[in-house]
């Protein structure tokens, strides 16, 4: 098997173990490919074992790593310690700057954690040198046992005394190995003892690890909560495979105290931890809390005295670990807020109500309010009727843009075998024309679809394509499509719930805004040269309904499909041949953007924006009604606070109404593109409120990684009725609430060009049906009938909870005296980058050693990675360093953090030629995701990789990620200068 090969197989067994819901089913997986056969093992599986399991901690492969506890738990130990050998290679000597991730395995997985621990103790056994533990993993390990005592005893906890063990197996705990460490180490050092060099380093080392093992001990003895509190330590009745599960209690409200402390730091439930309830005082537990009380006390001596006694001075390799959350916390002790945070959020949900939304639910309901027509005017004079009737300042933001329509006289149609159809439906932006060749079934039109019919020797030249919708936008469809030098894309509905005479509206601009304007603003063509996006397809798009397409499909002749997509079908041969005419009319709009805003009183300058589309295809009741009403409802009730309540918001709310949503996001991204350099050090985060209702059965939310501590509040504190203690996250969060909330942000959704072009931290969100699609967006059903039988008749209840979700992230971020935003996400996101692509860049090496010479190294990126978090760290530091009285500190700190976003956009690329600028979250070859298909290109040997180009973009984006690490250390004198 080749290095590309396995990095593909590898790559597909994470997808596989991540996307498989059931514990029991991926552990049978993981024992059938990785079990021994008696006492022997299959060495290429072994080999294949320890490269997943170091992958799965790279990418943080939960699941991956819970089967490979089990497995450390029931192998024999001459395996476990071959494991355990190959991580701590990986992490700790083969890659610089990698220990951090390999850290991060304690609060991905504490029972792989401890595991991992007896694995470790097992395999260095003092007797030699070479079987001395790294000092970087002494850290480590003495770290995670300090956070949390309680994780050596994990695995022991979840043995039941009458179960059998494997003889040959590993310890049930590593507090064996530990302390035979402990007595071992003296003399072993003993033994190998030189003069030690006279370094105050390491008599601080020394004194640092000591006061280590104090904190620790102090922790034991007062009952510190720590950083995760919630095991399931129960056995699982599935099989007898024991497991620990990362998970939040439905009780667990991690609200602030009285001083403005965000939700990660105060715990107000009365009800204990699961694990100190579990963890009770039976004499078997008092016992093992006395063992770890000491061990914890030697360990921290035994640091110190292997420092000590070190032969030489090391330079470090690995960089120092990454920020834990908890370093990250925002302490907001030091000054009393404006308002209490508790008297802020009953307020908020004092003033929201379902009657409120009855009410302008009946004022924004629309049977046509298409962008620029005269029902998408009047909702925006009703819109600044209520910004007036709030007090509120209120202004409009006029555009002039190009779009196109369907045809004002004739019609698009097709005609098929003798058959002749004329859709009213239509894809704006479409090029137009009539072309003929033959049809061919592509399913979904993914990329994947599409190397599935290649791979058949199909030819796709001059084809004309049948797919259907959803998956992915009608944008990539048609973009996949002409990659394959299609000549034109019929869409047609996925749902049959819709009906058959249903008709489809969309675009197919691959992009956001103007696209006869990209990069900058529609404000007046006649200023600008002719000039578009290269966005807009070249090849004809045009929907059509699920009655046409059935009609068409079966006639069709030619191969089975593919068995991987589950149709009964044909693909279509030459002779099924089909013609396609595309009339739209390109039409010049005036569209207005409607704002008002609730001012600061203390960083007036700096605001959130909140906004939601208004205009639609049809009716549009849950596209556009149900957000503006949201919108709206925010806008007074915030107010309201403000007027009558005396809440006093640190930074303003700008709220936003915006016009030609369904064209791609134009009103929004034009006024960013307008006002870009206003913005860039003045709006900090975006919540976009389009489609936030659809369902109620499911929830999801896509946001930018800064966001996520604000998500994870918001969900903890949200509840999912007035009446009920229910929150969402205990009703949607299922035990892991980034894994089952948490979406990737789609160029489709209006917050992406806020982030990916303005370097904006964004979040969106949206109530669901099962965390499917709701099937009348962009048809002519979009109405409040179909929604109220989406949410059982629950609709102005659920726009309330939305409008708590949205509510309660806006006054947070406008509440605390610092921004809270979680800089360790980003780490984490860089540094699983970094790996892949050093795997990548080794295997192109190897396999095609003329295209990227050994001189390429990967140092570079390693240092950019590693300046990066010691940044993030720096800005931890100088927070709990902060006087929260200085209000110039705070606007100083929290300028910094709102560096990060904007400085990911890579200042190398035009924005008009390449808008999504942000090189993790955007699009286009300067990003490292386009870096890592570069990679797979070159190693495939593909014509159109070009290694040369690929250096380049290397090395910019190395220095976008340092330049960031730059910005977020502060003044000059405190930059990193090791690159």
């Amino acid at each position: 098997m080749s290095a590309l090969q396995e990095l593909q197989l590898l790559e597909i067994m994470c997808s596989c173990f991540q996307e498989q819901s059931r514990d029991t089913v991926r552990q049978l997986m993981f024992s059938a490919l990785f079990s021994l056969q008696g006492n022997q093992a299959d060495e290429s599986r072994m080999g294949l074992l320890g490269k997943l399991v170091s992958m799965a901690i790279a990418v943080g492969r939960v699941p991956i790593l819970e089967c490979a506890a089990t497995w450390l738990q029931r192998t024999h130990r001459v395996y476990c310690v071959r494991l355990a050998q190959v991580l701590v290679d990986d992490y700790c000597s083969m890659v610089p700057g990698s220990v951090p991730t390999l850290q991060n395995i304690h609060s991905a997985s504490p029972r792989f954690c401890c595991q991992f621990i007896t694995a470790v103790t097992t395999l260095y056994d003092l007797t030699s040198e070479e079987l001395t533990p790294p000092l970087e993993l002494l850290h480590m390990i003495v770290s995670w046992i300090q956070d949390d005592p309680r994780l050596v005893l994990i695995t022991f906890l979840n043995t039941p005394l009458s179960g059998s063990q494997p003889i040959s197996s590993l310890d049930v705990t590593p507090l064996g190995g530990l302390v035979r460490w402990c007595i071992k180490a003296p003399l072993a050092y003993r033994r190998d003892k030189k003069p030690a060099l006279t370094n105050g380093s390491t008599e601080n080392t020394c004194e640092a690890a000591m006061d280590q093992a104090r904190s620790t001990i102090s922790k034991i003895f007062n009952g510190e909560p720590h950083s995760y509190t919630r095991f399931n330590l129960t056995q699982n009745m599935e099989g007898d495979n024991s497991q620990v599960e990362m998970k939040l209690s439905s009780d667990m409200d991690e609200e602030a105290g009285e001083n403005g402390v965000g939700h990660h730091h105060t715990h107000n439930s009365n009800r204990k931890p699961y694990v100190a309830q579990t963890f009770g005082r039976t004499p078997k537990n008092l016992c093992f809390m006395a063992a770890a009380t000491l061990l914890i006390f030697i360990i921290g001596y035994f640091i110190g005295y292997l420092v000590h006694q070190k032969k030489e001075v090391e330079t470090p390799t690995c960089s120092v670990s990454v920020l834990h959350d908890k370093e990250a916390v925002i302490d907001e002790r030091g000054a009393a807020p404006l308002m209490d945070w508790d008297d802020v959020k009953k307020l908020l949900s004092q003033k929201l109500s379902a009657s409120n939304f009855e009410t302008a639910f009946s004022e924004f309901s629309s049977i046509n309010h298409r962008a620029g027509s005269p029902g998408d005017d009047a909702l925006a004079n009703k819109v600044v009727k209520r910004f007036k009737e709030y007090d509120m300042t209120f202004w409009t933001d006029e555009h002039y843009i190009k779009v196109q329509d369907p045809p004002i006289s004739g019609f698009n149609k097709f005609a098929f075998k003798g058959q002749e159809e004329q859709p009213d439906g239509f894809l704006s932006y479409s090029a137009n024309g009539k072309v003929t060749g033959a049809i061919m079934y592509a399913h979904y039109g993914r990329e994947y679809d599409f190397m599935l019919l290649r791979d058949r020797n199909i030819n796709l030249n001059g084809r004309v394509m049948l797919v259907r919708a959803g998956q992915i936008s009608f944008a990539e469809k048609v973009a996949n499509a002409a990659k394959m030098n299609a000549s034109a894309v019929l869409i047609y509905p996925d749902d049959n719930t819709i009906g058959e005479t249903t008709q489809l509206f969309g675009h197919v601009h691959l992009g956001s805004g103007d696209p006869y304007t990209p990069g900058f603003p529609s404000f007046n063509h006649t200023q600008f040269p002719p000039v578009q996006s290269s966005g807009l397809p070249n090849i004809l798009a045009q929907t059509i309904t699920a009655g046409m397409a059935a009609r068409i499909l079966t006639k069709l002749g030619g191969q089975t499909v593919p068995e991987e997509w589950g149709d009964s079908t044909k693909l279509g041969d030459e002779n099924d041949v089909i013609t396609v005419e595309v009339n739209n009319v390109l039409a010049e709009k005036r569209i207005y953007n409607v704002f008002g805003v609730i001012k600061g009183f203390v960083d007036e300058d700096r605001y959130l924006v909140i906004g939601a589309q208004r205009d639609a295809w049809g009716p549009g009741f849950a596209t556009s009604t149900v957000g503006t009403s949201v919108l709206v409802e925010l806008a007074r009730s915030i107010s309201d606070m403000v007027k009558n309540d005396e809440f006093k918001p640190r930074r303003s709310i700008v709220f936003a109404s915006w016009s030609a949503g369904e064209y791609g996001s134009v009103g929004a991204t034009e006024w960013l593109e307008g006002y870009l350099s206003s913005l860039s050090m003045k709006a900090f985060s975006y919540i976009n409120l389009d489609g936030v209702v659809s369902g109620r059965n499911g929830f999801k939310v896509a946001a930018s990684p800064l966001m996520y501590s604000v998500v994870e509040g918001a969900l903890t504190e949200v509840k999912t009725q007035s009446s009920s203690s229910l929150t969402l996250l205990n009703q949607y969060g299922k035990g892991n609430w980034e894994s089952n909330v948490m979406e990737p942000l789609k160029m489709e959704n209006a917050a992406y060009p806020f982030i990916a072009f303005s370097g904006i931290p964004s979040v969106s969100f949206r109530f669901n049906s099962d965390n499917a699609e709701y099937p009348y967006f962009g048809t002519m059903l979009d109405t409040r009938e179909k929604l109220e039988q989406a949410t059982s008749h629950q609709v102005p209840q659920m726009a309330e909870i939305a409008a708590q979700f949205a509510g309660h992230m806006a006054l947070r971020l406008v509440h605390d005296h610092l921004l809270e935003m979680d800089l360790t996400k980003y780490d984490r996101i860089i540094r699983n980058h970094v790996a892949q692509i050093n795997m990548k860049v080794k295997a192109v090496q190897k396999s095609q050693p003329q295209l990227l010479p050994k001189t390429l190294t990967m140092q570079w990126l390693f240092s950019a990675s590693g300046s990066y978090s010691r940044a993030a760290r720096g800005l931890a530091t100088d927070i709990k360093n902060s006087d929260l009285d200085d209000v110039e500190m705070c606007r100083s700190i929290n300028d910094r953090i709102m560096t990060v976003e904007r400085n990911f956009l890579s200042q190398y690329v035009s924005p008009g030629e390449s808008p999504f600028r942000h090189i993790l979250l955007g699009s286009g070859p300067h990003t490292l995701k386009g870096l890592l298909n570069h990679l797979k290109a070159l190693n495939s040997d593909n014509p159109e990789a070009d290694a040369d180009l690929f250096r380049n973009q290397f090395a910019l984006a190395t220095w976008t990620i340092q330049g960031c690490a730059n910005s977020l250390a502060g003044d000059i004198w405190s930059l990193d200068n090791e690159i």
